[in-house]
């Protein structure tokens, strides 16, 4: 295969510069450029993998908790056939299952101590079909029987009040009772009959369930208010919701978990944006780097630079051998920094606990975290663009160096050899 001269002898200058004596530091500074290259994309890949592992674990535990839509009455009414509001639903092939619900805000007390929680009111039956909590705790949701007065509570919930299994609490209502004396908050004594573990500290510390017909009695709904949705995909809940708000008409809201959970992830983004910039930046001055190791070497060598102008060569073909040398440092430092980065991501649940172990430290503590392991999820879509800058900037830095090697007049560099 007969390749360019410019790419043969710029491949030469990249070997040459890393294995001649006389040469050794400007190897050095190549070698250094390279490493900084490889360093700065493992760093950017091996974070943005850990940002991807820990908002994927916060969205399963979220959405083990919640639904991936909710149909709501436009006017927040009592819907009066919620299953032909589902069955219409399900003509969506996304929509894989439906719920109704009963959502409130009220108080719990046990004693002095009180809390402001969400109350949802569900059917045990169905919910099993929307929620994987639901799904995995059949036989303790199953307690929560109509006409009970039985509550299902979050792990946390149950620590901060002090309760367990069959201990009381008081359910305050917030639209109060008119009587002669004036208004009275309402108030129902229900049973713990459940406590359940989701691993998002938000529902754990402040979601009641209990059965729809207890909550919609209580809250004065006269049934459910809402429908609970799941698709096939969670990832395409904004899409489908879009769709849903068109076929099931004006008279129906329609929110899916993004937009309920919208501050949350809009900050999770903001954030990962913001480490990309910043770790782009490492990438950056490593890349920059190949200018001083450029500039380099076109001062060691002019005199071949000389030689080839006499033998004919022009001076793009000089521009062209310089890119050469500093584009192969480029490559070879982003791929190193592409195979460490993804043997780092996708190693990082063996690799961080063997240095837990010979530190003695926890980088997670249990105690204090929901999550006690390093999560990582590398994805195609930050790794390919983090290849591509690396590649462009690296570019970027070998234009200054050529275009000075290819300006190189052959009389004046032989004048002194």
């Amino acid at each position: 295969m007969n390749l360019p001269y410019e790419w043969r002898v710029g491949w030469r200058y990249t070997r040459a510069s890393r294995s001649a004596r006389r040469n050794g530091f400007i190897s050095f500074i190549s070698g250094v450029s390279i490493l900084g290259i490889t360093l700065g994309v493992a760093a950017l890949i091996i974070v943005l993998s850990v940002m991807n592992g820990f908002q994927k674990e916060v969205r399963d535990r979220m959405l083990s908790v919640v639904a991936h839509i909710e149909v709501y009455d436009a006017y927040g009414s009592q819907l009066l056939d919620w299953q032909a509001v589902a069955n219409q639903a399900r003509q969506n092939p996304a929509v894989i299952g439906a719920a109704p619900f009963v959502p409130a805000q009220a108080l719990i007390a046990r004693g002095e101590d009180m809390r402001g929680v969400m109350v949802r009111g569900i059917v045990p039956a169905e919910e099993a079909s929307v929620t994987p909590l639901a799904a995995a705790m059949q036989s303790t949701f199953a307690r929560l029987q109509s006409g009970q007065w039985g509550v299902v509570i979050g792990e946390e919930l149950a620590r901060s009040l002090g309760v367990r299994e069959g201990d009381p609490l008081t359910v305050v209502a917030p639209s109060g009772q008119v009587t002669p004396a004036g208004v009275v908050p309402r108030l129902k004594q229900v049973t713990v009959v459940g406590v359940f573990h989701a691993g998002h500290y938000e529902y754990d510390s402040g979601l009641v369930l209990m059965h729809a017909d207890d909550a919609a009695r209580l809250f004065r709904t006269g049934g459910p208010t809402g429908v609970q949705l799941k698709l096939k995909d969670a990832q395409q809940a904004r899409a489908v919701a879009n769709e849903l708000a068109q076929s099931l008409g004006a008279q129906y809201i329609v929110r899916d978990w993004t937009h309920t959970n919208r501050n949350w992830f809009d900050a999770v983004q903001v954030e990962k944006r913001m480490m990309f910039i910043i770790l782009t930046l490492i990438v950056a001055v490593a890349a920059f780097n190949l200018v001083s190791t450029l500039v380099m070497t076109v001062t060691d060598k002019r005199a071949d630079i000389a030689i080839l102008r006499t033998l004919g060569a022009s001076p793009r073909s000089i521009m062209g051998i310089f890119m050469v040398q500093g584009a192969m440092s480029g490559i070879l430092g982003t791929l190193g920094g592409l195979g460490l980065g993804l043997l780092v991501a996708f190693n990082i649940d063996v690799i961080v606990p063997a240095i837990e172990h010979m530190l003695g430290v926890s980088f997670l503590p249990g105690s204090i975290y929901l999550i006690s392991k390093m999560p990582s999820d590398p994805q195609w879509s930050d790794i390919v663009p983090i290849g591509l800058i690396s590649l462009v900037l690296s570019l970027a830095a070998t234009l200054y160096p050529s275009w000075r090697a290819s300006r190189v007049q052959p009389a004046e560099a032989l004048r002194y050899e």
